[in-house]
């Protein structure tokens, strides 16, 4: 695709991504959905309201009525088009910078486009294939106030309420300025938690921190779990369908590590998950443990949740999935990524545990993760026929699902194109630190000779 990547499709504002654009993606939408009502909604960005705008006019365009829910994190938005029956256009660039925006597409189902409707979306755009209504067939749009306060009532009757009341648990809580502002300070303080917060104040320049919650980017949340004594951080992204964790000291709980003990609670005999390419050897060893079967796709959203859909219809129990980046489905329960869903799933595991017992024997590997940004198309192609030269040279078959990736029996390395950003990123795993930093290195260092080259 060319259009929607591994996320939908998100871009700098003004530049890869204008109103024009947006507008043109609703038509599209609107006229190959065939619906007579659909839904737009919004995470905090500045930008929001503006691509907002766009989407309804293109949506009402093409004679589509539009339920506009301003600011929603996206599990409240997709579950509201499933509950309701109607499509969804989601405004946000989840854990993007602020300068960034984008569309999500979700079916009436209540779940993100697979690839083959995203395709038909896609081919639509970009042929401005739209069936642009009369003056008088045109689509009215209305406000809708209680799409936020529905999702929380549906979360506390979808988690065991009474065994996370019972825990007695303090949570820090980041939102990291996002949709999640909205709705999980109240969601977890009517699980009966004690509830602090930081950068919970609904911001689309997100001043406290990056949106992307990752350790360097959760210094205030660490500092609030320890100043507060919490028996817990969660920190989400900025329309919150992650939930990345910190223990009880104050010290960073990987993603890779929180899935792996998440994974370990919902696996059974028989069952499958589906990860991406870049999967912790946790969840491997995970599913060798219980004799689940492990399902790996290109890196995203999408691909994941077209994989799953094609496992549960051949029948088979698919309880969770998700990637190492907090980004959790617990298809069961809806097909989405929900950080406060996920977020509750994880203090169930707190009843008598605390997280670093929790994660414990989920520790055993260290993770690198490098991002290497580039400027022109030229630069990126000269990054990536390097990495298949580094791949075809290294002493390990490659896996090509997504990128470059190389096993080495005791590590790991993959090198891949962002599919929301600019970037290259490598990653590694290992269990010495110092394995996955050279592994990192090696392959990150042959790429940077290569955009050195190509400037």
């Amino acid at each position: 695709m060319k259009l929607f990547g591994s996320s939908g499709t998100r871009g700098v504002v003004g530049e890869d991504l204008t109103p024009e654009f947006v507008l043109r993606i609703a038509e599209a939408a609107g006229t190959a959905w065939e619906t007579d009502r659909a839904i737009v909604a919004r995470d905090t960005r500045t930008t929001g309201e503006m691509l907002a705008n766009a989407a309804a006019s293109g949506l009402a365009s093409v004679g589509v009525d539009v339920d506009r829910l301003g600011p929603t994190p996206t599990p409240s938005a997709v579950r509201y088009a499933g509950a309701y029956e109607r499509p969804a256009l989601v405004i946000t660039a989840s854990h993007n910078p602020p300068e960034y925006n984008g569309v999500k597409l979700v079916g009436a189902d209540g779940v993100e486009l697979g690839i083959d409707d995203l395709e038909r979306v896609e081919a639509r755009v970009l042929g401005e294939d739209f069936s642009t209504a009369a003056w008088d067939a045109v689509g009215a749009v209305r406000e809708i106030s209680g799409a936020n306060r529905e999702y929380v009532a549906d979360l506390l009757d979808s988690v065991d309420r009474e065994a996370i009341a019972a825990a007695d648990l303090t949570v820090a809580l980041d939102p990291g300025h996002g949709a999640g502002a909205l709705t999980s300070p109240e969601f977890f303080r009517e699980l009966g938690c004690a509830v602090v917060t930081v950068n919970a104040n609904p911001d689309g320049h997100f001043p406290g921190r990056h949106s992307e919650p990752v350790e360097r980017t959760l210094g205030d949340l660490r500092s609030l779990v320890t100043a507060a004594d919490a028996d817990v951080g969660i920190a989400h992204d900025g329309d919150a369908d992650r939930a990345v964790f910190v223990d009880e000291r104050g010290e960073f709980v990987s993603g890779e590590a929180s899935l792996a003990a998440l994974a370990a609670a919902e696996l059974d005999a028989g069952d499958a998950t589906v990860a991406a390419v870049n999967v912790s050897q946790r969840l491997v060893d995970v599913c060798e443990a219980v004799g689940a079967t492990l399902e790996l796709t290109p890196i995203g959203a999408t691909n994941i949740i077209t994989r799953i859909r094609e496992l549960r219809s051949n029948g088979e129990r698919v309880p969770i999935a998700g990637e190492g980046n907090g980004g959790v489905f617990f298809p069961e329960y809806r097909l989405v990524r929900d950080g406060a869903y996920v977020g509750a799933k994880f203090l169930e595991l707190l009843a008598e545990r605390s997280v670093s017992e929790v994660i414990e024997p989920y520790t055993d590997y260290e993770n690198v993760r490098i991002d290497l940004e580039y400027d022109t198309e030229t630069q990126l192609e000269a990054m990536l026929e390097t990495a298949r030269a580094y791949a075809e040279d290294a002493e390990a078959e490659p896996n090509t699902t997504d990128g470059y990736r190389l096993d080495y029996g005791d590590a790991w390395v993959l090198v891949r194109p962002s599919g929301t950003e600019p970037k290259v990123r490598v990653y590694a795993e290992a269990r010495e630190a110092s394995r996955a930093r050279g592994l990192a290195n090696d392959a990150a260092d042959v790429l940077r000779s290569a955009l050195d080259d190509a400037e």
